[in-house]
């Protein structure tokens, strides 16, 4: 038999238990009310700008890929779509990954920037023993039959990992423990790379990294300093690894000297594309040089044949593209105030638009050959996703922009209050 009392706390239970479900639902109808708001309100003006040359140069790069790869593709599986066909479906996981990261606030990135670094850095090790070797670079892993190249995320997480540190030393930097701890995350992530015997994402780190300390407030006798070991170390690097990598590049600094192992072919090769294009192209699809003259013609050297098939005028709007993304990055750069978002913008800037440069003057024969994909038109999951991935958090930083238009327009960069030198 109930009591009174009983019934009573039984009431108090229930009427307490309805309060939480209402509250957890009143809490899910709030964040789902913000996520839509994220997803459908309308942004600005560089926001969509940014997006807008990102999509048709995934979208672009898919056509010249398919182009570029069709004779190899038919060579190795029979099927000239082969190459194309994997190179679309990474365009849509790496394009599913851009909105996704751009709809993330900048908190939950910042909160997770250790994890990342430590998980990407994790992996690029595991590359060292369990690693795939293509082309004199062990570069890849296999997990679960997927072949993954981790130096391209380890590029995302070092940038965000870093950034966060800049941001909390940025207003009392302390001249050891800032840039001593920034360089030293740096350099370990370099060094991985570097073992691996990739050289060309190396170099492309390094300048990242130079550049986002520069931005960040280093000493000019420090960045002086840095700017030295750069010039020192860059020709160690050159030095040491495979035979072939030292082939290359004394048959680049001697053109004209014989050639018994071919260390020239592709780059020659190259450069007769960019010729043969003159100034209005041969026409899409018409390349002679993918008939198998030039090795990973739809990766390292795909833009020879957008010149040979777009001519001088399909060259130049790449290059116009290219500085038309930059200056998006730059745009957003300029609205940003936060410090941890600065960093974060310059750092993908200066990656995505010093490797393009890159990629374009080894084509050129201005460098020797080093490996380094065209973003987002080269054929490659890794370094596409990645790079998707990295513009989707700098469209994250541009949704935040628009939503606190007043303190998104600084338009400057932070200046250091105090800097402590240890003796």
């Amino acid at each position: 038999m109930l009591l009174p009392s009983d019934l009573s706390s039984g009431e108090t239970v229930a009427r307490k238990s309805a309060s939480r479900n209402r509250q957890s639902l009143a809490q899910s109808g709030a964040r789902l009310e913000e996520l839509a708001g994220r997803i459908f309100r309308a942004q600005s003006i560089y926001f969509y700008q940014l997006l807008g040359i990102t999509v048709f140069l995934v979208a672009f790069g898919l056509v010249m890929v398919l182009s570029a790869s069709s004779i190899d593709s038919l060579k190795a599986s029979n099927n000239s779509f082969a190459i194309f066909g994997k190179q679309a479906g990474f365009a849509v996981i790496g394009l599913v990954g851009l909105s996704l990261a751009s709809l993330m606030p900048l908190q939950w990135w910042r909160g997770r920037a250790k994890f990342l670094y430590m998980l990407t850095m994790g992996l690029q090790l595991a590359v060292l023993f369990v690693g795939v070797e293509i082309n004199g670079n062990r570069n890849w892993i296999s997990i679960f039959g997927i072949s993954l190249q981790p130096s391209e995320f380890l590029k995302v997480a070092v940038v965000l990992h870093v950034s966060v540190f800049l941001a909390a030393k940025v207003r009392d930097l302390d001249l050891a423990e800032t840039w001593g701890r920034a360089g030293v995350m740096m350099a370990a992530a370099m060094a991985l790379v570097f073992f691996g015997r990739d050289l060309g994402t190396m170099l492309i780190m390094l300048i990242m990294f130079v550049g986002l300390l520069a931005l960040a407030g280093m000493p000019m006798k420090l960045l002086r300093l840095v700017g030295v070991a750069t010039v020192i170390v860059i020709p160690l690097a050159l030095s040491i690894g495979s035979g072939s990598r030292i082939g290359r590049i004394t048959a680049w600094l001697n053109p004209s000297a014989p050639d018994p192992n071919g260390y020239n072919w592709q780059a020659e090769h190259g450069m007769w594309a960019v010729s043969a294009g003159g100034i209005f192209g041969a026409g899409l699809g018409e390349s002679k040089m993918k008939w198998s003259w030039i090795p990973e013609v739809e990766n390292d050297f795909i833009f020879a044949v957008i010149s040979e098939e777009l001519g001088l005028v399909g060259a130049l709007v790449v290059i116009a593209l290219f500085v038309a993304l930059a200056f998006s990055f730059f745009r957003i750069w300029q609205r940003t105030s936060d410090d941890f978002s600065r960093f974060v913008v310059s750092g993908v800037m200066i990656w995505i638009t010093s490797q393009a440069l890159i990629n374009i003057a080894v084509v050129l024969r201005l460098l020797p050959v080093l490996g380094v994909p065209l973003p987002l038109i080269s054929a490659g999951g890794s370094s596409l996703i990645a790079t998707l991935g990295a513009i989707g958090i700098v469209l994250a930083v541009e949704r935040e922009n628009h939503a606190n238009p007043l303190s998104g327009r600084q338009g400057r960069m932070p200046q250091t209050r105090q800097v402590r030198r240890t003796r």
